[in-house]
């Protein structure tokens, strides 16, 4: 009976000391927001001063992706995405119906319109709230939208066009950046 009581006694001991040895130990998460905003640049991060908007700018990117990729199904989800975000985080409601323009259509092209007015109301916001590490470029394209121009936000300064895709690919230029040492 001593031996049966010894071996479990022993794999108990085992077990727990193999369990505490792998226990992960939480790391302390960074609150320096100077140490997070040097990260940032580091990494070519974006961070919005706005959380809400941190919220919804990658789904923005991807719906800017799509539109240059010619991929209407993908920038119905992101523009989904973009849309329930701005609702529950309450921000612009014409963010939203700018959003559920293009969930509501596979058209490229009524995507594409809906993304500029989409645009406009998410680069007022961006101005308001300003950029807290990295940067941003408004860039411009002046034969999108039948001649009378349109603007997207992105993270690079390549011209990668929503508007045209592979048509006109490199079409426009920067007309404005936000970045986190000008706001």
């Amino acid at each position: 009976m001593m031996n049966r009581f010894s071996i479990i006694a022993v794999i108990v001991v085992a077990m727990l000391a193999f369990a505490c040895k792998n226990k992960a130990v939480p790391q302390e998460v960074a609150t320096d927001k100077k140490q997070d905003t040097i990260t940032a640049i580091v990494t070519n991060e974006i961070i919005l001063r706005d959380d809400r908007l941190n919220a919804i700018y990658p789904q923005y990117v991807k719906l800017t992706t799509a539109l240059v990729d010619n991929d209407a199904a993908t920038a119905r989800i992101a523009a989904n995405a973009i849309g329930e975000g701005a609702a529950r985080l309450q921000l612009n409601s014409k963010i939203k119906q700018e959003a559920d323009k293009i969930v509501a259509t596979a058209d490229i092209a009524l995507q594409r319109t809906a993304f500029a007015a989409l645009s406009n109301e998410l680069i007022v916001l961006i101005e308001k709230s300003g950029v807290q590490a990295g940067a941003l470029y408004v860039d411009f394209c002046p034969m999108a939208m039948e001649d009378k121009g349109a603007s997207w936000i992105s993270g690079v300064k390549d011209i990668r066009n929503p508007y045209f895709g592979e048509q006109m690919l490199t079409c426009g230029g920067i007309k404005s950046t936000f970045a986190a040492n000008n706001n």
